[in-house]
């Protein structure tokens, strides 16, 4: 009887196939930690952020206090008080400010002719730091054994740009001929009143401006350094003021927190009062307080940044 050979046969077990992922409690942890994480960044941009604006306003204010005391100081340092100088108040000051210098170089009437600016490096008997026009004052420099040393004042009618040929020829030995090949222009100066006879050729010559420095309100309710340009003889007739710089702190009577400060002294550091001759006028105290736009809150304090710095300039134009 033939062998009966069983064979099983080899069912496979079924079993529950488990997805990889996360369990609802790891879940919550990731999302505690992301949550502090984030946190923690958005934390410190926002002090990044603070802290850049901060800056940012309290490199503005410092600015505004450079920027005043640069260019008052350039303005008191080069004033002269022979011509004129108002001490308006401890806020506000007038004065007649050199805006450039030349020679005389040619004199037809009251046409004269003056030398060009030459622009390659090197010795120039021109230079203006803004160009003179109608209503400022040029001073030239006479001396003679009948009238002295001293400058004799003129206002100016005209003033314009010629070539240099018509204005300073290189026969008058002011001018190169370099300077004439390479275009360089002269200036002619008109005059209200011709020169006297004691101004010779080749005489120094100062230009200069009447303007009004003060403390101003603007209509945003900032207070700024402002200038106002005047007429150049007679009573003080100044026009529209324009701002320079700022804001700056407002006005006030305490000399220890006003935005802007003039303080007046003679030659031996005696205090002058508003209304004083300008001719004892020897060092002026400039003091500005620049203050931000802004508060800003920084460790839950808030604060306004600000900046102030002193300057005292001693006028060095003070002889007649």
């Amino acid at each position: 009887m033939p062998a009966v050979t069983h064979r099983e046969s080899a069912t496979p077990t079924t079993k529950d196939h488990v997805q990889p992922g996360f369990t609802l409690i790891e879940l919550a942890v990731v999302l505690v930690i992301l949550g502090v994480v984030g946190s923690a960044i958005g934390v410190t941009l926002l002090r990044q952020q603070r802290f850049y604006r901060g800056a940012t306003e309290l490199l503005s204010a410092r600015e505004g206090v450079r920027d005043a005391i640069d260019l008052l100081s350039t303005d008191i340092r080069g004033m002269s008080t022979a011509d004129t100088a108002r001490l308006l108040a401890d806020s506000a000051l007038e004065i007649f400010a050199s805006i450039g210098s030349s020679v005389v170089c040619q004199i037809a009437g009251p046409e004269i002719g003056l030398p060009g600016m030459v622009p390659t490096p090197g010795n120039t008997l021109t230079a203006f730091s803004t160009e003179p026009d109608t209503g400022d004052l040029v001073l030239f420099y006479r001396d003679s054994i009948e009238a002295g040393s001293q400058w004799e004042r003129h206002r100016i009618a005209g003033f314009s740009s010629r070539s240099l040929a018509a204005t300073c020829p290189a026969s008058t030995g002011f001018t190169r001929a370099v300077d004439l090949s390479a275009g360089v222009r002269g200036f002619l100066v008109t005059l209200t009143t011709p020169l006297s006879s004691h101004v010779a050729l080749g005489a120094p010559a100062r230009f200069i401006r009447r303007g009004r420095y003060s403390l101003y309100r603007a209509g945003d309710g900032d207070s700024y350094l402002g200038y106002r340009r005047c007429n150049a003889m007679g009573p003080s007739d100044c026009g529209a003021i324009q701002p320079l710089s700022g804001p700056y702190r407002p006005y006030s009577r305490s000399a220890g927190s006003t935005g802007l400060l003039f303080e007046y002294y003679d030659a031996l550091g005696a205090r002058l009062g508003t209304g004083s001759s300008p001719l004892a006028l020897a060092r002026v105290d400039i003091t500005a307080r620049a203050e931000s736009r802004q508060r800003l809150s920084i460790e839950g304090r808030e604060s306004t940044p600000s900046d102030a710095a002193m300057m005292a300039v001693a006028v060095r134009n003070r002889s007649p």
